[in-house]
């Protein structure tokens, strides 16, 4: 296992499966401190499922997940929310909570006897409120709230467990273009001004290129690409992973690759042609 100290996730041998299906085959893959780091890939490429671990919310068949270097599996539940903080795809809860008291949620692994909040908690709260921008909203009903106000309430709620690891499963879908660009600037300044290392799940390739320090594709369970964003996000890859025939250029501003897609790459065996 690596000891390296900028290594704070570690998957080493990490094999999951649904049922009789593998997912997973044989993840090996280290997360460095302090950087944003994207899982992109196709629909029931492992992306989620690889997240789900990190954070153990799903037991492997084989291997181990290290948080810090400590197998993540023996450590308590209270230490890892301590420690990490995950906002899960489509989170569900009662839509009757106000703003307040779903983020003093994320106090409770910190919480003294009887899960009483103390002036520090109280403080953590107000904090997470002010960098998501919520402290107007805290008194508002869920269901009062705006798609992108919602999701910035979650990820308040993870902040609130004031962790140095976020991990977000697709927290841009199904908002529209404005709301993910919130939502990206809220990552972006997470990772800039608090220091936070971010695992994210994509779907949106451009989205990852122009946000993330590390881009990981996944494919069947594998690691079919690695690095920044722009030796990953290539015509090559989006061809052999994604199936489409694309443009890629660069942002002329920041240096960013982002593709233009042109066509579906169709198997010339599969169409008779």
């Amino acid at each position: 296992m690596s000891q390296q100290a900028n290594v704070v996730l570690e998957a080493k041998n990490l094999q999951l499966c649904y049922d009789a299906a593998v997912i997973l085959p044989d993840m090996n893959l280290s997360i460095h401190t302090g950087q944003i780091t994207a899982l992109v890939g196709t629909n029931g490429s492992g992306k989620s499922t690889l997240l789900k671990a990190f954070a153990r919310l799903l037991k492997p068949d084989q291997g181990n997940v290290y948080l810090d270097g400590r197998a993540i599996a023996t450590l308590s539940s209270s230490e890892v929310a301590r420690r990490m903080a995950i906002l899960p795809q489509s989170p569900d809860v009662p839509s009757s909570l106000t703003v307040h008291e779903l983020v003093e949620q994320g106090r409770y692994p910190h919480a003294g006897p009887l899960k009483m909040l103390r002036k520090q908690d109280h403080a953590a709260i107000d904090r997470a409120l002010a960098l998501t921008g919520m402290s107007d909203y805290r008194n508002r009903l869920l269901d009062s709230l705006s798609g992108g106000e919602r999701q910035r309430a979650w990820i308040a709620l993870a902040l609130a467990q004031s962790t140095s690891v976020l991990l977000l499963d697709e927290p841009t879908t199904y908002l529209d273009i404005r709301h993910q660009l919130e939502i990206m600037e809220l990552v972006q300044r997470l990772n800039h001004e608090e220091g936070m290392t971010v695992i994210i799940v994509l779907h949106d390739l451009n989205q990852a290129a122009q946000l993330a320090d590390r881009m990981i594709v996944l494919q069947q369970g594998r690691v079919a690409g690695d690095g920044r964003p722009e030796t990953v996000m290539t015509a090559s890859m989006l061809e052999t992973v994604f199936g489409i025939h694309a443009r890629v250029v660069e942002d002329p501003e920041g240096g960013r690759p982002y593709f233009i897609p042109l066509s579906v790459a169709r198997d010339p065996k599969a169409t008779g042609l």
